[in-house]
C-alpha cells in the first residue's frame, strides 16, 4: 500500500510517497500554494495521488511545543479535511514538531547545501521525514 506525506505550509507543500510496501518515502516534489487565495494544490496532489496509487495521506501536524493545537496546527487539519472530501482517500496526521529544523540541519551538515538550495528542498524533505517516521510508527 503506498501513503503519501505531506508538509503543508502557508505556500508549498512538501509531497512525499512511500515504497509499495510501506518500509521507505522518497520525496516527489514540492507544490506551490496561496493559502490567503485558496490556491491549495489539491488537483496537483489528486494527480499524484492517482499516479501513484496512493491509498493513504498522511499530514504533517506542526503542534506547539507542549502539544498544543496552534493556527498552523487547524490549517493543516483544514487541509486534511479538503483532502478527505476532494480525494475520497483517508487521511491521518503525523507530529511533526522540528521535522523542518531537522531537514535544515541535514541539509547544512551532511549536505553543505547553502541556504537558496535549501529552500528549494526544505518542504519535500520535511515531508519525507513526516512520512518516514509515519512508516516507522507503524511497522
Amino acid at each position: 500500500m503506498r501513503i503519501m506525506g505531506l508538509d503543508v505550509g502557508s505556500k508549498t507543500v512538501g509531497v512525499a510517497i512511500s515504497d509499495p510496501l510501506g518500509w521507505t518515502a522518497q520525496g516527489i516534489e514540492i507544490i506551490k500554494i496561496d493559502e490567503e487565495l485558496g490556491e491549495f494544490g489539491l488537483e496537483r496532489v489528486k494527480q499524484l495521488a492517482e499516479e501513484y496509487r496512493v491509498e493513504k495521506i498522511v499530514v504533517g501536524l506542526p503542534k506547539n511545543m507542549n502539544n498544543t493545537i496552534g493556527p498552523r496546527a487547524e490549517a493543516s487539519l483544514a487541509y486534511g479535511d479538503m483532502l478527505k472530501e476532494q480525494l475520497q482517500l483517508p487521511v491521518d496526521f503525523q507530529d511533526e514538531r522540528l521535522t523542518t529544523v531537522q531537514a535544515e540541519r541535514m541539509l547544512v551538515e551532511q549536505a553543505n547545501t547553502s541556504r537558496s538550495k535549501r529552500k528549494k528542498v526544505i518542504d519535500k524533505l520535511a515531508a519525507v521525514m513526516i512520512l518516514q517516521n509515519y512508516l516507522d510508527r507503524a511497522n
